[in-house]
């Protein structure tokens, strides 16, 4: 029966992907408009690809000096393997598969969307809404293939090592090699992110501040030189960044509760694998629950809501998720009660933090659609400042965002608390794997927006009529909230994925709690409050250098080639494009040295209580971050859409081109990296410090650490002993 789950999990990673490969076929299928559109198209998918290259080509410069560097340090101590160095390979090449996946889809979708929308918006929704179903399915549909197959291999290659028997330390061992899963998945993801997003928001604040202020032309004109660029930027920051981005969230999720399962006390009928097996068959279900979640969702006339129509495949996969974790959890684990680190906890209590993770999760994207939705309170107070300037539409956002991160906080500290209440530390880590369960989904949802945005542009620069771009600007609109919705989701999953790795850091690391009583410790916390601003810093600052390269490079244009006002010459796309490249490649290293460099030197230099403290800084800190930019940065965004449509402000209605509208574009330009940017690369950096903190545990733990388990015959024996000899705190206790 253990092995029989051990293969499920890889076999229900390969139906997402078949799936997935079905679904990309239809999208190609489908028309791609007129010779002109094509071009157009050609154009993106072309600038998209040699960003993606040229991005690779140095990431796998990374990638092998950092594999070389992880197979040496795993000869280096006994609970520690070379292995790493090839997992930490897969993980990266996985990573970057999930994002070329998702980048492939959105250039082949836009175009068809836009002549989907020619016709109908219920058309234009499905083949949208079907090219970011596809990169749902291959995010995680790889995720749970890669960690199902590699965990199979690994545990088997070590109990053969130990002669046919299972003990604590192959296990261990076994765990610690998909940690260099996770870590290759979160390294590329953050280069993804932090790259994607400064290649996207230079052409968008480049496009926007000379194309629709200074020249007053439309966002994706086709006189604009930067709008290649900007469409371009749409695929390889919220796509392909983006893909690698949930890629990297969705491994580290399922690992980190792997991690603690490892120590969960418990007497099963799986030689004491349940607790590790039951985050990946949660994610595997949640995949299959996904793919019927996206069939749900679908509109049948002009008037019907693209946003209700999504969040009933949504709550579909949800609750179809809940039903059978239910019995999976009744199924895996034992009637008796369970122990990690002296907290004991039954089955009931495992369920009921799986369903406190996806309260947390839907009412985190709940809240956070209230404050970046069109309509909405906190949207209608920035278009209303808007009326009087600039200045006013930039404090109005900046409240907004700082606003919005209340009563986020208050429901991820109830879910933490609840989820710890109910099943201890193991808890915490099963409720963030329930969040991330409908990952395709919640995926799906997030990237039809791109693809829809660029089916805007293509019909903008295309000339087609303007119902084709009111059905476009419908689902994009719409995709704007969704995306920051999808942030809110992908943030507060971050706290509670880092919390488990942290718990699991500090078993390795072998101390029993930090003490914040300690003035290194403490200066530890201060320094980790601070890596989120200065990562912020950077990101930001090189959105702006790269913004004014462009900014120049438009107006020059304009400038030096004439005709282009009056159609009659084409502008110079290539040239933006390359600023943008060029820029982005070149910024992305300093954010990403940070995330990888600041733990290793922490725990090296100052032990591992000194990291610990620097990681629960990073967390916290971090997470504030990540939700006050996201949600600023969507709230100016829909701000400036809602001019677009037309809105009433004491009485006089203002409409696209008004001063008004022009303060809100300011507001949307400085909320690009916030939103793009900054912002959603908060989640990676938290974790990605998490498990490269995991990683080099081995190699600065303190003290003499119990880690070896009881063999398989022993497991009932220790069972009863643990409930009459609690587990101190720190130790390694596990029965298989």
């Amino acid at each position: 029966m253990k092995d029989l789950l051990l293969y499920l999990v890889p076999g229900l990673g390969l139906i997402g992907l078949l799936v997935m490969a079905i679904k990309y076929a239809w999208v190609n299928r489908q028309e791609a408009g007129d010779e002109n559109m094509q071009r157009l198209a050609g154009y993106i998918a072309k600038g998209a690809i040699a960003f993606l290259r040229a991005e690779w080509k140095i990431l796998s410069y990374f990638a092998i000096i950092a594999g070389i560097l992880l197979a040496w340090s795993g000869t280096l101590v006994e609970n520690s393997s070379p292995i790493i160095a090839v997992s930490f390979l897969i993980g990266a090449v996985f990573s970057a598969l999930a994002g070329y996946i998702g980048m492939k889809v959105a250039t082949l979708a836009n175009v068809r969307t836009t002549q989907a929308a020619r016709s109908s918006l219920a058309r234009a929704l499905k083949v949208s809404f079907t090219g970011g179903t596809v990169m749902g399915l291959g995010v995680a549909g790889l995720a749970v293939l890669g960690l199902g197959s590699l965990f199979i291999i690994f545990y088997q290659l070590y109990v053969v090592a130990q002669g046919g028997s299972s003990n604590g330390l192959e296990m261990e061992k076994a765990l610690e090699v998909l940690a260099g899963f996770s870590l290759g998945a979160e390294s590329i993801a953050l280069f993804a992110r932090v790259g994607g997003g400064i290649y996207t928001k230079a052409a968008d604040v480049g496009a926007d501040l000379v194309g629709k202020v200074e020249a007053g032309i439309p966002e994706d004109d086709v006189r604009n030189p930067a709008t290649i660029a900007d469409n371009v930027g749409d695929n390889v920051g919220d796509v392909a960044g983006m893909g690698a981005d949930l890629f990297g969230s969705y491994v580290a999720t399922i690992l980190a509760t792997m991690v603690l399962g490892r120590e969960v006390v418990v007497s099963d009928q799986f030689d004491g694998l349940s607790p590790i097996l039951l985050p990946m068959v949660i994610a595997g279900m949640g995949l299959i629950f996904s793919i019927l979640g996206t069939m749900m969702v679908r509109v049948t006339k002009e008037t019907d809501s693209v946003q209700k129509a999504l969040n009933i495949g949504n709550w579909a996969s949800i609750i179809l998720t809940v039903v059978a974790s239910y019995f999976l959890i009744n199924y895996l684990m034992p009637e008796g009660t369970m122990s990690l680190r002296g907290f004991e906890f039954t089955r009931t209590g495992i369920f009921g933090a799986v369903v406190v993770g996806l309260i947390v999760g839907a009412l985190m994207s709940i809240i956070t659609e209230f404050y970046t939705a069109m309509g909405r309170r906190p949207v209608m107070s920035i278009v209303k400042q808007s009326s009087t300037g600039h200045a006013t539409n930039i404090i109005g956002g900046l409240a907004v965002g700082m606003e919005s991160t209340v009563f986020p906080v208050l429901v991820l500290a109830a879910g933490i608390y609840g989820s710890f209440e109910l099943a201890g530390l193991y808890g915490v880590a099963i409720a963030a794997a329930g969040m991330m369960a409908t990952t395709a989904m919640q995926l799906a949802i997030d990237a039809f927006g791109p693809i829809a945005d660029n089916a805007g542009g293509i019909a903008e620069m295309s000339g087609l009529p303007s119902e084709v771009r009111e059905r476009t600007d419908n689902l994009d609109a719409v995709g704007n909230t969704t995306a920051a919705a999808g942030k809110g989701f992908a943030i507060a999953s971050a706290a509670l994925t880092a919390l488990a790795l942290f718990a699991a850091y500090v078993g390795i690391a072998g101390i029993d709690s930090i003490d914040i009583y300690k003035a290194d410790v403490l200066a530890g916390l201060f320094v980790g409050a601070m890596i989120p601003f200065i990562f912020s810093a950077l990101a930001i600052a090189a959105v702006g250098r790269a913004a004014m390269d462009m900014v120049n490079e438009v107006r020059r244009q304009f400038k030096e080639i004439p005709g282009i006002m009056e159609y009659k010459a084409t502008p110079e796309y290539e040239k933006c494009v390359e600023i943008s490249t060029r820029a982005s490649l070149r910024e992305m290293v300093a954010p990403g040295a940070i995330a990888l460099v600041a733990p290793i030197l922490v725990g090296f230099l100052f032990g591992p209580e000194v990291l610990g403290g620097l990681l629960a800084g990073v967390t916290v800190s971090g997470v504030l971050m990540g939700m006050f930019q996201n949600n600023a940065g969507g709230a100016w965004d829909n701000a400036k859409k809602s001019f677009e449509k037309g809105v009433d402000i004491n009485g006089e209605t203002y409409y696209k081109g008004s001063e008004p509208h022009k303060a809100a574009v300011t507001g949307d330009t400085v909320g690009d990296p916030f939103k793009d940017t900054s912002g959603p690369s908060m989640n990676i950096l938290i974790k990605l410090m998490s498990i490269v903190s995991l990683v080099i545990a081995p190699h600065i733990r303190v003290g003499d650490v119990q880690n070896h388990s009881a063999a398989p015959s022993q497991t009932h024996e220790m069972h009863v002993q643990a409930q009459e000899q609690p587990i101190q705190e720190g130790s390694y206790r596990h029965t298989n």
